[in-house]
């Protein structure tokens, strides 16, 4: 997002245009499958963020879905023939610049493509810290993969963008949001409570599922809270960046504080991971690593939760 609005002379951070989007989210939904496991997600959906960020900023977008490969890569040619970079929507597994241990069915990924040289496409990925190329064939398969979340060649674009927002009210309404979404939402998939709620039920993983499949679930979960996006420990760290850009923006240490208590959440969520992947390396098991896990995640929630409700306490 931050590549394309730049493009079109808005120049705006990526942890600004999350912020700005309320991307900030978590949520665990057992009876959503994705590669057989629950869904756990440490963001809300792409076109959800766009469309707050549509809606605060003034922007318009435009978007469009394709029937066949064939009308994609048509219409996918006409706009960079035009010199446009376009957002598309894909299935990591078909993109052969990820490594083959991040190569996974999963059809929510985003990027831009900008351009062709023959039969490769440029694209901008926020998986790489530089632009990289990706084949026509390739391409195809990943903007069309069928499944949950299927893309069916999404293209999106900004089609209207004011030169000179006004961002305070747009940090101000989007940090509220985000605070009232992880801690007031009754139902216990989501925000705070879901971070807790999963933890319970992790506890319980080894003797409901056997210890195979349990380490399997905690691969799932640290999975997309680190590889799935450019945030780390599930975008803490990026809306942690946000939150000390939006303190000085409206002179507010109370963001600023709070930029520092999630970063602080962002390392134990990093030290969840950590003990994650070494009990699905078979490094640390049984039911006391479970339990483990369960108590930094928890601790994770407690201290997420004094950050949203400071957050809600800078801004009311």
């Amino acid at each position: 997002m931050a590549t394309l609005l730049r493009s079109r002379g808005l120049d705006l951070s990526e942890p600004m245009i999350f912020g700005i989007g309320s991307g900030l989210f978590f949520f665990y939904m057992p009876l959503i499958k994705m590669g057989g496991m629950p869904l756990t997600a440490y963001r809300d959906a792409p076109r959800t963020i766009i469309k707050h960020i549509s809606k605060r900023l003034g922007i318009r977008f435009e978007s469009h879905r394709y029937k066949s490969p064939a009308q994609g890569k048509v219409a996918l040619d006409a706009f960079l023939a035009k010199g446009m970079s376009v957002g598309i929507q894909v299935n990591v597994f078909w993109l052969p610049y990820f490594p083959p241990e991040m190569r996974f069915q999963y059809n929510g990924h985003n990027m831009v493509a900008y351009g062709r040289q023959g039969n490769d496409y440029l694209i901008s990925d926020p998986v790489t810290d530089h632009p990289v190329t990706c084949d026509n064939d390739s391409l195809q398969r990943a903007r069309f993969a069928k499944g949950a979340f299927a893309p069916k060649g999404l293209i999106y674009y900004p089609v209207q963008v004011p030169t000179n927002p006004d961002i305070k009210p747009a940090v101000i309404d989007a940090i509220n949001y985000t605070a009232k979404r992880m801690l007031d939402i009754p139902m216990p998939f989501f925000g705070v409570r879901g971070i807790r709620w999963l933890a319970k039920l992790m506890e319980r993983w080894p003797r409901r599922h056997g210890e195979k499949k349990a380490a399997a679930m905690v691969g799932n979960v640290v999975r997309m809270q680190e590889e799935i996006g450019t945030g780390g420990a599930g975008f803490r760290f990026m809306y942690a960046a946000f939150l000390q850009e939006a303190g000085e923006l409206l002179n507010n240490d109370k963001l600023k504080q709070a930029s520092s208590m999630l970063s602080d959440a962002g390392d134990r969520w990093r030290e969840f991971a950590l003990q994650g992947a070494m009990l699905c390396q078979g490094r640390n098991s049984g039911a006391d690593a479970y339990l483990g896990l369960a108590e930094i995640m928890r601790d994770c929630a407690d201290r997420e939760e004094k950050v949203y409700q400071l957050m809600r306490e800078a801004v009311s």
